[in-house]
């Protein structure tokens, strides 16, 4: 079975010789019950390539599993990898199973495996030594059949050599290696790689086709991406959500609409009326909240702050505020509910005008 057989993954299709060798590779190895670690910066797709490795193995049909090895709390870290059984620490109310033992049969991956403290290493390596895993406070071991897959965008290496990471693990992962390029080296891909995220993005909103202008494009193609995919991502995302790209119609994504993560707004996008975003005449520009300093924030801080912001200039007026952001009052509501119940202060509606 090919990958580029029938409905390929856009994001995994590449006119660039360095991804073409990676795609390569990773069809090649694909079949076989190696260990693979996946090496790059990140936001470069390792998660899509792990996830690619098992949809081409004989194991597809079987669990496929991914962690987060840096987004576990280390109290639970153990409880999340290998389960527990009921009683076996404080809270442990009831059996638990653990990704070792909810992927048998399939794949685990171990995306940001250089984030695991050395105890916790040694205790992974003798799992894939025996292949079983015991359960925290159980008392014998689960048989194993697992393809393991890993991620990390550290220099394990280097880790092994300073004593940060376990030499023997280390050979246990890096059976086959694969490095995944950067962005910036992948520019050829940019036009195919943006359009397939906008046809995501378009249809999580519930929007209409989108399409990038071709001063868009230009655009992207002169940033170098430090953030690779995602930032890529994030920045069509942005756009789509400022721009409101057409509505459930579709529109264009253009040029001033996009906004990278380490830049404030352009300025010809702050000239911009409001009216021309949001399909509304309001009273004065100042209306709708400015937006800058984007770095290190995620959409949805935006998002909340242009709100929240704009319903305070309106002075509590929830239809003002949802006519000029272009959202329906329902969702305005729901929005500030939210807003309320995570400890923000939301402007109260004026007297006499329904909340």
């Amino acid at each position: 079975m090919s990958f580029f057989d029938g409905q390929p993954d856009l994001l995994l299709v590449s006119r660039v010789p360095v991804m073409q060798r990676v795609l390569a590779m990773v069809e090649g190895v694909a079949a076989a019950p190696t260990s693979v670690l996946l090496t790059g910066e990140s936001g470069t797709g390792k998660d899509v390539i792990a996830e690619a490795l098992h949809r081409l193995s004989d194991r597809r049909q079987r669990p496929f599993v991914a962690v987060n090895c840096a987004a576990i709390p280390a109290t639970l870290i153990e409880s999340e990898l290998f389960g527990h059984e009921k009683g076996a620490f404080s809270g442990a109310i009831e059996r638990k199973v653990g990704v070792f033992e909810r992927s048998n049969g399939g794949t685990l991956f171990l995306d940001e495996i250089g984030e695991l403290p050395l105890e916790l290493q040694a205790k992974i390596l003798r799992v894939i030594q025996d292949r079983t895993v015991t359960r925290l406070g159980g008392t014998h071991g689960i048989v194993l059949d697992v393809r393991l897959v890993a991620a990390t965008n550290r220099d394990l290496g280097r880790m092994v050599a300073t004593g940060q990471f376990r030499q023997d693990l280390f050979y246990r992962l890096n059976v086959f290696p694969i490095a995944l390029p950067p962005l910036r080296v992948r520019k050829d891909d940019l036009p195919a790689l943006a359009q397939t995220l906008l046809v995501r993005l378009a249809r999580r909103h519930g929007r209409g086709p989108v399409a990038l202008e071709a001063r868009a494009l230009a655009r992207l193609s002169q940033h170098d991406f430090p953030g690779n995919i995602r930032e890529l991502q994030n920045v069509l995302e942005r756009a789509l959500v400022l721009g409101g790209a057409g509505g459930r119609r579709g529109g264009l994504i253009t040029e001033d609409l996009l906004v990278f993560d380490d830049a404030p707004l352009p300025a010809g996008r702050r000239e911009r009326r409001p009216e021309q975003l949001w399909g509304v005449e309001p009273a004065s520009a100042e209306e709708v909240a400015p937006l800058t300093g984007f770095h290190g924030r995620t959409l949805s801080d935006i998002e909340r702050e242009v709100i929240l912001t704009t319903l305070e200039r309106q002075e509590g007026n929830r239809t003002r505020t949802s006519d000029l952001l272009g959202i329906s009052i329902r969702t305005l509501r729901n929005r500030l509910r939210e807003y309320r119940e995570l400890g923000f202060a939301v402007a109260d509606a004026p007297f006499g005008v329904a909340a």
